[in-house]
């Protein structure tokens, strides 16, 4: 490994899987700091519904790319990457070696594999135009103008669905045609936590956070950004709206969060797995086993 050369150190995994708490103590062993690498934890208010970091978690360790911007102010990859490079670029001069934390692949792909998403803004027009239509719809709309970009993105992630529409229409090229593959100017090592025992960890975070407040969490969201919000359809806060709008009961809203997130999960070990190289850590002893690949790659 080149001497001179900063360190990025990925920890990645699917949702539930311990990443937050693994990761601050990789942190504080190696007294540095940790980059939150989560399409949804970017957003402020959305705390429980996101599994953000608690108060006193960010206080152990300090985080960044957290609290980024309001929901009702939503931002690209592309607009997220520029924030997050300079965060990561401040970083490194400081101390050499960062961590980044995550289960968004496709953010952590655009930080630390090259890729180079279009500089599209959003078009809040033809978005709310789309969201009108039926996720079926959109995703048969986007295999006509980019079977590519259809190819890779579920039928069932409306957010990158209709981010591939937007740039299609916006410039007139297929969204796939238009991301890049750039060096980097670090080294990475990327790091996989896979636990066996996930289902069991996502019934039981999923609890927690309908106990811990989910719901009012919800109303609070409605009530300052409107029951129109496009970022309500998130996992939780989905269901959490059917209960305050009486359209689902608790059991009903709590296992359908249960099935999505399992879902949701099934898909990121996916993707991890066929577009990251990361070395999978020992479910039983993942930190010892963490910290002794880390030292072997840092020399």
């Amino acid at each position: 490994m080149q001497a001179n050369k900063p360190v990025v150190i990925a920890l990645m995994g699917p949702t539930a899987s311990g990443k937050t708490e693994l990761a601050i103590d990789i942190a504080r062993k190696l007294n540095t700091n940790i980059h939150n690498v989560d399409s949804r934890q970017i957003y402020i208010d959305m705390n429980i519904g996101t599994a953000k970091p608690t108060r006193e978690q960010q206080e152990q360790v300090p985080h960044f790319l957290i609290d980024l911007c309001f929901p009702s102010n939503p931002i690209n990859l592309h607009e997220f990457q520029l924030i997050a490079i300079s965060s990561m670029e401040n970083e490194l001069k400081k101390r050499n070696l960062i961590l980044l934390v995550g289960g968004s692949g496709l953010y952590l792909k655009g930080l630390i594999g090259g890729l180079n998403p279009p500089a599209v803004s959003p078009q809040k027009f033809l978005r709310d135009q789309l969201y009108k239509i039926k996720k079926v719809e959109r995703h048969n709309l986007l295999k006509c103008c980019d079977p590519i970009a259809a190819e890779k993105i579920h039928p069932e992630d409306s957010i990158r669905t209709i981010r591939a529409l937007e740039v299609f229409y916006a410039t007139g090229k297929t969204f796939s045609k238009q991301k890049i593959q750039t060096s980097i100017p670090w080294k990475v090592l990327e790091l996989g936590l896979n636990p066996d025992n996930l289902q069991t960890r996502i019934q039981d975070r999923t609890k927690k956070m309908y106990k811990n407040g989910l719901i009012e969490e919800t109303e609070n969201l409605i009530i300052k950004y409107g029951n129109d919000l496009q970022l309500l359809k998130t996992i939780g806060y989905g269901e959490a709206k059917s209960i305050i709008n009486g359209k689902t009961n608790f059991e009903e809203a709590l296992a359908i969060t249960i099935q999505r997130t399992c879902q949701l999960a099934k898909r990121q070990k996916t993707w991890f797995r066929n577009k990251h190289n990361s070395k999978w850590l020992n479910n039983k002893n993942a930190l010892p086993d963490a910290l002794s690949i880390i030292d072997e790659f840092l020399g």
